[in-house]
């Protein structure tokens, strides 16, 4: 009769998942120094051999934050509920760009370390788990960009009134992590056996951005049109930041609400798929 693994003397065994919720999220914690080892590689080897570096992360934003002042603000006169128009695009610049990264970042994760995965053992999860984390570091460092402009505007007698909502920025920061990485797993299974989907990721985050109040306050749409918007998880995220900071804005329990169930959801249903994948993508990929 076999022995146990257990009774061996072995101090890990690794079996395969056995049902769809066989998670073994514990191994997260145990391969943590490797989490930091990945998180440091995806915040340190993307500039690496760029001449600017790490100031990428505040020229990107400044940019784009520039062009939508012009064209959305200045050409087009999108009202923006009398924030200054440059904090206004910053704001939903910085919040947008963090949800938009772990999306598309993650979305990439068994046809990239496709190598690595067929090598060596270690809990694939670990991948997408220090794509959020990396790209949090990026967050700060764009948030802490916002702020400059967002005390200055502030000293310029701007109507600005930052109220008790900005508490909620942690758990704003985790409903775009849990959506970014949802959707990242979700489509980096379905990539495996349809490539299409990585071309259609960056078009699709891209348009879902102007189905989220980034570019316009959600006050500004008509009521027949609101429910599409609402139903859409990031509006909450983005108009309770700008809630928080500005004090304008439409904040709602309800819609932080649905965005957080929707997020479990997503995360479950993305962790199982994801778990059935990771068994047999090697064959596919």
């Amino acid at each position: 009769m076999a022995t146990p693994a257990g009774e061996q003397g072995w101090d890990l065994v690794i079996e395969p998942p056995k049902g769809w919720f066989d998670l073994h999220l514990r191994d997260l914690w145990r391969y943590r120094d490797l989490v930091g080892l990945f998180v440091r590689r995806d915040f340190v080897a993307v500039y690496k051999q760029t001449i600017l570096g790490p100031l990428w992360h505040l020229i990107q934003p400044l940019l784009t934050t520039l062009m939508f002042t012009v064209v959305f603000g200045r050409i087009a006169g999108l009202p923006t509920d009398g924030i200054p128009q440059f904090a206004f695009y910053m704001a939903g610049t910085t919040i947008w760009s963090y949800f938009a990264n772990c999306l598309t970042r993650t979305s990439n994760t068994f046809a990239a370390n496709a190598g690595i995965f067929g090598k060596v053992y270690f809990p694939r999860m670990v991948v997408p788990a220090s794509t959020v984390l990396s790209q949090l570091i990026a967050f700060a460092i764009q948030f802490g960009f916002f702020l400059c402009f967002y005390v200055y505007f502030w000293l310029q007698g701007a109507a600005i009134r930052p109220n008790w909502a900005i508490a909620l920025l942690p758990g704003l920061l985790v409903l775009m992590a849990g959506l970014g990485l949802g959707f990242g797993i979700v489509i980096s299974s379905l990539t495996t056996k349809y490539r299409d989907l990585q071309v259609l990721v960056g078009f699709g985050v891209q348009l879902w951005m102007y189905a989220t109040p980034v570019i316009y306050p959600l006050s500004t749409m008509p009521d027949r049109f609101r429910w599409l918007l609402v139903a859409n998880p990031m509006t909450a995220v983005v108009e309770t930041f700008r809630y928080g900071f500005f004090g304008v804005g439409t904040f709602s329990w309800a819609y932080l609400g649905y965005s957080a169930g929707f997020t479990v959801a997503l995360l479950l249903v993305g962790l199982a798929v994801f778990n059935r994948v990771e068994r047999t993508f090697m064959d596919t990929v």
